[in-house]
């Protein structure tokens, strides 16, 4: 998959039914547009096929914490943008 297709996908995917998961996925995307691209953060597409109610739990540190294998990208998110 090429870069600009795989940053295509992602910004799909993270379109939600929730205004501020929209809202903090697109300033992550804008951010590591270009990371993105090149194939960085292997695992969001997996982290974005979770529910919004989920994906926003763990965003507002939560007492059940993400999955391991999403973790570093849950705690970078929330350093950056909650």
């Amino acid at each position: 998959m090429s870069g600009s297709t795989r940053f295509s996908r992602l910004r799909w995917l993270s379109r939600r039914g929730m205004k501020e998961l929209d809202v903090l996925f697109e300033a992550f995307l804008e951010k590591h547009q270009q990371a993105l691209a090149g194939g960085a953060f292997p695992d969001l597409e997996s982290f974005l096929a979770n529910e919004d109610d989920q994906l926003w739990d763990w965003l507002q540190l939560s007492r059940t914490p993400p999955r391991d294998e999403w973790a570093e990208l849950v705690a970078q998110m929330r350093r950056e943008f909650v």
